[in-house]
């Protein structure tokens, strides 16, 4: 999961770079950004978050205790039944979208709003299909990480990115609105990597779909009773990047939509590359644990995913955050996007960088949560600190401070959502204690330290000498910094008997696959 989902940030930072190239931080990019706010409220609005959350525990229990046939029924209704509540939704969406575009993007000045909420709409109803196999991909990839298949779901937002960037390279050159492209782009991929794909894979499995509505069986009320919190809930981690853009809007200036993106876009990369993979693999493990009674088995995993992504993403967040107009200048600052782009969004990421190891943490707190069949409580605590965001995001805009507030006001909430997941879950489960992620982050801390000034001292010495105006050998050798920072770290943390660096040695064996002996051939599990 951590390399697909690598491959598709890496994917969409270079679909950010091509759109930043193509088109800059203008409108029409600001435009194309409060579009897909429409699509996202419509997400939020019908839970779409909770669906794979509510629909794997229920499935996995279900499978893991002998009812395979009842498994395969909640499958196909749960399907059948959000197929048509999604379908009502995309077309009432449709139809009120000039409504909408201003519900997203309420803080344009009038001659603005006059040019963009227009473009706003008719870009929202080109991608508002794409939810509809968000949707429905999301309970196909959740059996499929019930079934412990984990490359076909990472395939998904990677082939969705590609069609974002052949909507920008092929497509936008042959339609009125340019930057349309990208949201036909998406669609395109949306259906592909999310619906056509693990319907191929499914298959496989022989899953037994049928058309069934059966709203009274136990396991589709379960579903539906799980998701219920997050339908009327507002959690941070779902409606963060939706308020993120809409309050953004109230700050004035050209282009501080796109901004915003950019600058969410780089500290997303760590969220989904390390606390989104391990959140989705470790997933299906806790809700089995927890269906066995295995609660020993499920604190021990819990923990370990817990210091490892603490271990993994400190270091990250101390690079971005010092170098951040260096990393903007780097993979943004071409055609298009100018030096004046990069000192309006260099802040903003500095401020996002504070909070990527809080980031990346709560989406595994989550789903310890939902694997012991709770998305009460922490949807209430998620809303909760969406209350707290709103108050600092709002207090900013009265307060006429500058843009990298309301980025900082992120940071600030994600550390309250983590202590807040922290504390209470300790109620739920007894003799889980959080005291080694302390020792963790501390070691990583001082690490760290010594991974980002190596980084930093030779970034400054090639930037004095200068690379030229190649963009993409200067992100080759930004990226190559990295991983030279990377092994810095790697070495400095064995250096303090750090157990954690164990996950470097799994991923370079994983990566060196062993040579069969020269007399005997290997066997299945050795090419595994």
């Amino acid at each position: 999961m951590a390399a697909s989902i690598f491959l598709s940030r890496i994917l969409g930072i270079v679909r950010e770079i091509i759109i930043a190239n193509r088109f800059g931080q203008s409108d029409f990019t600001d435009a194309y950004n409060y579009a897909f706010q429409i699509p996202d409220l419509l997400f939020y609005l019908i839970a779409g978050g909770a669906l794979s959350s509510a629909f794997i525990p229920v499935f996995s229990e279900y499978l893991h205790t002998d009812r395979e046939d009842d498994a395969w029924h909640i499958f196909s209704s749960v399907t059948n039944i959000m197929a048509i509540i999604v379908t009502v939704f995309i077309v009432l969406a449709m139809i009120f979208a000039p409504v909408l575009a201003g519900v997203v993007a309420p803080g344009l000045a009038p001659d603005k709003a006059e040019a963009i909420l227009p473009m706003i709409a008719y870009m929202a109803r080109i991608v508002l299909p794409a939810q509809f196999a968000f949707f429905i991909g999301g309970i196909l990839f959740g059996t499929l990480y019930s079934k412990q298949i984990f490359t076909v779901p990472g395939l998904g937002p990677n082939i969705y990115n590609i069609g974002i960037i052949i909507g920008a390279l092929v497509l936008s050159n042959f339609l009125t609105l340019p930057i349309s492209g990208l949201s036909w782009g998406a669609t395109i991929g949306a259906f592909l990597g999310n619906i056509v794909v693990p319907i191929f894979a499914m298959r496989q499995l022989n899953a037994r779909y049928r058309f069934v509505l059966d709203f009274k069986h136990p396991g589709v009320k379960k579903v539906f009773k799980l998701m219920a919190p997050v339908v009327f809930g507002l959690s941070l981690p779902g409606v963060f990047a939706l308020f993120l853009v809409s309050i953004s809007s109230y700050f004035g200036g050209d282009g501080l939509a796109s901004a915003f993106k950019n600058a969410n876009q780089l500290m997303q990369a760590p969220l989904g590359i390390f606390g989104q993979s391990m959140a989705i693999a470790a997933f299906p493990a806790l809700a089995q644990f927890f269906a066995q009674g295995r609660m020993d088995l499920y604190r021990e995993q819990l923990v370990k995913t817990l210091k490892t992504i603490v271990y993994l993403t400190i270091p990250i967040a101390l690079i971005l955050l010092t170098s951040s107009h260096q990393i903007i200048q780097t993979i943004f600052q071409h055609n298009q996007f100018t030096a004046e782009d990069t000192a309006r969004t260099a802040p903003l990421l500095a401020a996002f960088a504070i909070g990527v190891p809080f980031w990346c943490l709560q989406p595994v707190l989550m789903r310890a949560y939902f694997a012991i069949q709770n998305t009460k409580r922490p949807i209430i605590l998620g809303t909760v600190t969406t209350g707290v965001f709103l108050i600092l995001a709002i207090s900013a805009v009265f307060a006429k401070l500058p843009p990298f507030a309301l980025a900082a006001a992120g940071s600030v909430s994600a550390i309250i959502l983590v202590c807040l997941l922290t504390t209470t879950i300790t109620k739920e489960i007894p003799e889980l204690s959080f005291a080694p992620l302390l020792g963790t982050a501390g070691k990583s801390t001082i690490a760290s330290i010594g991974s980002t000034i190596v980084f930093w001292g030779i970034f400054q010495v090639v930037s004095y000498i200068g690379l030229g105006n190649n963009k993409w050998a200067n992100v080759a050798v930004l990226f190559f910094f990295g991983i030279i920072s990377l092994w810095v770290y790697y070495f400095i943390t064995k250096a303090l008997k750090m157990p954690e660096v164990a996950y470097f040695q799994r991923v370079a064996k994983r990566i060196n696959v062993a040579k069969p002996e020269e007399d005997k051939p290997s066997s299945p599990n050795d090419q595994t």
